[in-house]
């Protein structure tokens, strides 16, 4: 059934969190439902519609910045008691207005994620986890990693307390108490958790998951161990999933899921007959959705899909036709409904722009005095720095409450920006003088008007190590400036994984010295990417990665004393011996370094760099030929007359040249790898071989890959 949903806009709030707009309990399906978000303002806003218009329920005064809101009241009873958090305090208000509880959690940091059941209250902040029954202290927990998100499956279904947290290691920890029962291996970062058809399916065991790469997912969560019902894959490199909510939108008796993604994307996928989602509907909005909901809001009678964004917009996708009839001479006229509203709009707009000029008058006036102080406007800005398993690039989204004017990036390691379809700022490059003030990039985006969302990729190098800034200008009077800083690590294109291939050849480093399980960890927080900064409890730990470009793997194992990293690459053990040997003597920390060099290895590695070197020399040839091609086209009259090789590269001209501008420098990435392989090698004998590169790069020219190992077998 094709879907078709109107954009409206009703409200707009201060900036928001995720999951901080929920639809309160109607009576009767199709009666229109008020609407409880809460802002970083610290304001809850409780609002229903009447007429087109939002007629306001309730507001709370402002405070601090509220991180989470949800729903809850006795078990069995319609859920209308408003909860929210800020800070490391829970408020709790009636469907009216009413504060009825304040509850200190005692945290030494913010709770970023928090669910109610009945009398029981769950509440996270970074690491740690709290459960509370009536207020009173009951279960506690500490994660292994950043937990993003909780849920609980229903007590009334399951009939006893099931929590399970969401957190940055690709994991979901199920809980019994204060213990671990057992935990889920998901394909990303999970960032949120929402309860399939909103009360866990048939058993109260179905949970839905998002991840911060887009992918989402369906597991059974039972007594006995997890059961993945599905898993949908990113294929079309959408943001992030932030919000998810199941709603029957289509009406066809079967619940919808509804999925709101950091790139503004808001999606409905139906189930099928064997349970598995195809999309029904996608609709794009300006700014990341933090919060998505299943409702009728606008209009009785007429389901819609509420969301709320960044920058605190309410607004509804509604099964609503729009208000246009035809008149006379088929001309589409408003409904006076809608004439009513755009004039109300135009006189609100008027007002606004003399107390615009009102207030510009006031300031140039003081400003004249001697006395006057400039204040510098406070403005939020929401970034996320991520590494795209895909192409080994990391996506750098930014994301401002109020118009970009321009953006600065500047960087001190050689990276590479990458094109971006979505991105239609004019980018320019400033010449960059590293020697002299260790500059490698400097690239100014200017933007046009009204874009409050700037998505950018950079790829970096392995090895090269240091930060990349981000100066972010709005369009504001005064002026005004906020600088990001992003780190750039010495294995910077690894990433966190599950388990590794331990059949393939491997090369050993081995550290031991007078260092903590903490300095050890703190070098590998410096070294990788997707380690949480928090010493793990224990005495030893073991993490996994696997390089993204390459596809090679590392296994890091370390305790107090000693650490030990394997390796089916070489250069990343040389990179790793190099900056912890570095990193110890900063420390003053004498380390004894031992290593074994499996020579399998580089062939094993060179295999895995062949089928994309010889993808980029073919696509670089055939990039090479269109200009020739395409002359010899026009001097012919047509190109029938080539042979059916040269007649498909001229028809994917475009496709091609696509492709080779949005990999710059692809090749001379993978040639510098080998060049490194090449020395690193040596570098292990205790050989130098750097007089012996140009050889190695004619070798390269006239690419063959039995020629190169036979070179690197022989020098």
């Amino acid at each position: 059934m094709e879907l078709n949903l109107n954009h409206v806009d009703y409200l707009q709030v201060g900036v928001t969190s995720q999951k901080t707009m929920k639809l309160l309990p109607t009576v009767g399906r199709k009666a229109s439902h008020k609407v409880a978000v809460a802002d970083h303002d610290g304001v809850v806003t409780c609002f229903g519609m009447k007429k087109g218009e939002a007629v306001p329920v309730f507001k709370s005064l402002p405070g601090q910045k509220i991180s989470r809101l949800e729903l809850g009241g006795a078990l069995g009873t319609p859920q209308e008691k408003i909860f929210v958090s800020s800070g490391s305090e829970v408020r709790g208000y009636t469907k009216k207005g009413k504060q009825f509880l304040t509850f200190e959690a005692n945290l030494t940091e913010s709770i970023n994620a928090m669910h109610v059941s009945g009398a029981d209250l769950f509440v996270c902040a970074s690491y740690i986890y709290n459960h509370y029954c009536d207020c009173k202290d009951q279960n506690y927990y500490l994660s292994g990693d950043k937990i993003s998100d909780i849920l609980c499956l229903p007590v009334e279904t399951v009939g006893h307390i099931v929590p399970i947290l969401a957190c940055q290691d690709r994991v979901l920890r199920v809980l019994q108490g204060s213990d671990l029962q057992y935990d889920v291996k998901v394909p990303g970062p999970p960032t949120v958790l929402e309860l399939l058809n909103r009360d866990g399916g048939k058993g109260g065991e179905e949970v839905l998951y998002g991840t911060a790469d887009g992918k989402l997912g369906l597991v059974q969560i039972t007594k006995s161990g997890p059961i993945t019902s599905w898993e949908l894959d990113n294929e079309k490199k959408k943001g992030g999933v932030l919000c998810i909510d199941t709603f029957d939108i289509v009406g066809d008796g079967v619940k919808d899921i509804l999925v709101g993604r950091d790139d503004g994307t808001v999606e409905v996928y139906g189930l099928d007959s064997s349970n598995e989602p195809t999309l029904r509907f996608e609709n794009v909005l300006s700014e990341s959705v933090t919060s998505i909901q299943g409702g009728c809001v606008g209009k009785e009678m007429y389901d819609e899909v509420l969301a709320t964004t960044y920058t605190g917009w309410v607004s509804g996708l509604t099964t609503e036709p729009q208000q246009m009839v035809a008149g006379p001479g088929d001309e589409i006229k408003m409904s006076r409904e809608t004439q009513g509203k755009v004039a109300a709009l135009r006189a609100e707009l008027e007002q606004l722009q003399v107390k615009v000029l009102q207030g510009r008058e006031k300031y140039q006036q003081s400003s004249q005095s001697s006395t006057a102080v400039s204040a510098v406007p406070v403005f939020s800005i929401n970034d996320k720095f991520t590494l795209c398993q895909d192409d080994a690039s990391y996506s750098l989204t930014l994301e401002v409450q109020t118009a970009i004017d321009n953006l600065l990036l500047q960087s001190d390691v050689p990276i590479d920006l990458l094109d971006v379809d979505k991105n239609s700022a004019v980018v320019s490059f400033s010449e960059c003088d590293s020697e002299s003030n260790g500059n490698f990039l400097l690239a100014t985006y200017r933007c046009q008007a009204n874009t409050t969302r700037l998505e950018l990729k950079v790829r970096s190098i392995e090895g090269q190590y240091g930060t990349l800034q981000a100066y972010v200008t709005p369009r504001l009077q005064p002026k005004t400036c906020q600088v990001r800083q992003y780190q750039i690590k010495p294995l910077s294109l690894h990433q966190r994984t599950h388990a590794i291939d331990q059949e393939r050849p491997m090369n050993t480093l081995r550290l031991t010295g007078q260092f903590s399980f903490a300095e050890i960890h703190s070098w590998v927080v410096f070294c990788l990417p997707e380690v949480p900064e928090k010493t793990p409890a224990g005495d030893s730990i073991t993490f996994y990665f696997q390089n993204t470009f390459l596809g090679t793997q590392l296994e890091a194992t370390y305790c107090k004393g000693e650490a030990n990293f394997k390796s089916d690459n070489i250069s990343t053990i040389s990179i790793l011996k190099d900056v912890l040997s570095k990193e110890a003597t900063k420390r003053k920390i004498n380390l004894n370094t031992s290593y074994e060099v499996n020579e399998d290895s580089v062939s094993h590695t060179l295999r895995m760099i062949h089928p994309k070197l010889e993808y980029q020399l073919i696509l670089a040839k055939k990039v090479q030929l269109i200009d020739a091609l395409k002359e010899l086209q026009v001097h012919e009259g047509n190109a029938g007359f080539l042979i059916p090789e040269y007649r498909s590269i001229l028809d994917e001209s475009a496709q091609l040249l696509e492709e080779y501008k949005k990999q710059p420098a692809h090749l001379e990435r993978l040639y510098g790898m080998i060049t490194d392989l090449f020395i690193d090698k040596f570098k292990f004998k205790g050989q130098h071989v750097k007089t012996k590169v140009s050889q190695l790069l004619a070798i390269l020219n006239n690419y063959e890959l039995d020629s190169l190992m036979e070179f690197f077998s022989e020098a």
